[in-house]
């Protein structure tokens, strides 16, 4: 449908026990739209990510995903709907080279007679193209990941997310603990695949460094969305301000079309 989202997120609500971690949610992402989605601590960032991931279900609300109505009812199924996450904790195995890790539940195999082997020779070769395409150069798709930057292995989880033809990735912390290096080399990545088409979620603390990448901020506070707002109209003072305070600042009351 023409002007359709490819997420739209309305009224989720979810509790754990006793705590209300989202309480009637709403925020949609455009098609190569980067959305920034903070809070401080226990703002319920994570909980809405799981929810879209299918780790657990939402209480009450509904989510929109390409047009149609879903409830993923575990990963594998979000992933073959083409949405992938990428983690804080960067999921590489050390012991492996560059296109293991790149292939890592997703082997490329060919046949001989009845017997299925690995495609070494292609995976290694599409490892390789994938990453410079998204702007990161490799030496050799043999290399051992624990030799590479802490900013190059986060950008293989996000080339593995572009290979995947992934559709909407939800990056959680993609920049935490890095340099500053290697913040502009995620970022980097980040914009680039973006350019390939995807959309983007990206759940992070420093405002900062995410600020020269999203579209938007959407801003919850413990479970609450307290402002949805367009980069354009806000600089990182102001979005910082209202997490801290859990207010919107005379500045930004002054902003007209927006979502609170």
């Amino acid at each position: 449908m023409k002007g359709e989202p490819i997420l739209r997120i309305e009224n989720i609500s979810k509790k754990f026990g006793g705590v209300q971690a989202l309480k009637n949610v709403s925020f949609t992402v455009g098609y190569k739209e980067i959305v920034g989605l903070v809070g401080d601590n226990g703002a319920g960032k994570s909980t809405l990510i799981n929810i879209l991931m299918g780790i657990f279900p939402p209480d009450s609300g509904k989510i929109y995903y390409r047009g149609e109505q879903i409830q993923f009812s575990s990963p594998s199924e979000s992933r073959a709907a083409g949405i992938e996450p990428v983690y804080q904790k960067i999921a590489l195995v050390n012991m492996m080279n560059l296109w293991r890790n790149f292939f890592l539940g997703r082997e490329i195999t060919h046949k001989i007679g009845p017997f299925s082997f690995l495609d070494k020779k292609k995976m290694g070769k599409d490892c390789v193209e994938i990453m410079r395409d998204i702007g990161v150069h490799v030496r050799s798709a043999n290399e051992g990941v624990s030799f590479l930057s802490g900013g190059e292995r986060q950008s293989i989880c996000i080339g593995r997310c572009l290979y995947a033809n992934a559709k909407l990735l939800l990056l959680d912390e993609p920049t935490a603990a890095l340099s500053v290096k290697e913040t502009e080399k995620v970022l980097t990545t980040i914009t680039n695949l973006r350019k390939k088409g995807a959309s983007e979620i990206i759940v992070a603390h420093n405002i900062y460094h995410i600020y020269p990448v999203v579209d938007k901020f959407v801003v919850l506070d413990r479970g609450i969305k307290i402002k949805e707002v367009n980069k354009k109209d806000v600089s990182p003072k102001d979005v910082i301000e209202v997490i801290r305070t859990g207010r919107i600042g005379t500045s930004m009351k002054k902003i007209s079309k927006v979502c609170v």
